[in-house]
């Protein structure tokens, strides 16, 4: 098996794929964090019941989304960075 003198450079549609995945990464990671942090959303005037314990999750990750898409906290950057440097 040959091996080539350079890589190729990643594809514009895999570029987007792998910030895309980071993203993701990060997403999920923050909706952790917050868990963790306690920002559970239970509490106050209408807080409580079966259905809030259920559906903090989802409120989570689209808190997590949300700050993600703002610039998030550079994790994604970061691991974008280096799927690229595997990439290339």
């Amino acid at each position: 098996m040959e091996i080539p003198a350079t890589f190729p450079t990643p594809s514009g549609t895999l570029r987007t794929t792998l910030r895309a995945k980071a993203e993701e990464l990060e997403t999920a990671f923050l909706a952790e964090m917050f868990g963790l942090a306690g920002m559970d959303g239970q509490g106050g005037a209408f807080g409580g019941g079966i259905g809030e314990e259920q559906f903090t999750s989802f409120l989570r990750e689209a808190q997590a989304r949300a700050v993600v898409q703002a610039g998030g906290v550079g994790l994604a950057e970061r691991i974008f960075e280096s799927l690229m440097k595997g990439e290339a």
